[in-house]
């Protein structure tokens, strides 16, 4: 999978995405993530990329064109295929496991990091293909929606994790996969006995049938990253 993210500040990326699974889904060549700075794209010698509301408003917007620019560059280098644009946005659907999934699948993905006070209507209406939120809360820009988003779509990809680890949070309720939540039991590791606490004697018990009982039978629903 490819990602490229267009953003006004690249430096934010740097720190997860040279880390950790991240990083080693890079290193097999599972995913390509190339961050994009939208300055690059100004037709100005102040590299302009936002300017003021019509209407009145506080704040700056986006400016249209050089979302526009950008996404044309980066479309026509994508001869093969063509690439699912995705803007990050308040105002989009929330993200969740199922979206996830179905984003895993893509061979290519543009991501925008929205910001300022946002994003000339015209870009939704007309140069991407969905706008997506991670929660009803408000941050200082897509940066960070752009982050949770590769995050959660990496780990999906086959061969970055263990295939275990992806069965064991697809439980369901009347086998029906959640998409917001998904159930967690509790888990434990050395040393056996701490301070006096001791961590449940059939998980040292060798018998896997009885664990996977024990496991369902103390699993509560828990909120999955919005």
């Amino acid at each position: 999978m490819k990602i490229d993210i267009i953003t006004l500040f690249p430096n934010m990326f740097k720190g997860p995405f040279e880390e950790s699974i991240i990083k080693r889904a890079q290193e097999k060549n599972l995913i390509k993530i190339n961050i994009h700075n939208l300055r690059n794209w100004a037709k100005d010698k102040h590299k302009t990329v936002d300017d003021r509301p019509f209407g009145g408003g506080a704040g700056m917007i986006l400016k249209v064109d050089v979302i526009d620019t950008a996404l044309h560059e980066l479309k026509l280098k994508a001869k093969s295929h063509k690439p699912k644009t995705i803007l990050l946005d308040a105002v989009g659907k929330t993200f969740n496991q199922k979206l996830a999934q179905k984003l895993s699948k893509t061979k290519h993905l543009i991501l925008i990091a929205g910001h300022y006070e946002g994003v000339d209507h015209r870009v939704h209406e007309h140069l991407v293909d969905e706008v997506i939120s991670i929660g009803d809360y408000i941050l200082t820009g897509g940066e960070l929606p752009a982050m949770v988003l590769t995050d959660a779509v990496t780990r999906l990809i086959p061969g970055v994790i263990d295939p275990e680890s992806l069965r064991e949070e697809s439980f369901s309720i009347n086998n029906r996969p959640l998409d917001i939540k998904h159930f967690e039991y509790p888990q434990y590791t050395r040393p056996q006995s701490y301070k006096g606490w001791m961590i449940p004697e059939v998980l040292l018990s060798g018998n896997h049938a009885e664990i996977e009982k024990w496991k369902k039978e103390n699993s509560k629903p828990k909120h999955l990253a919005k």
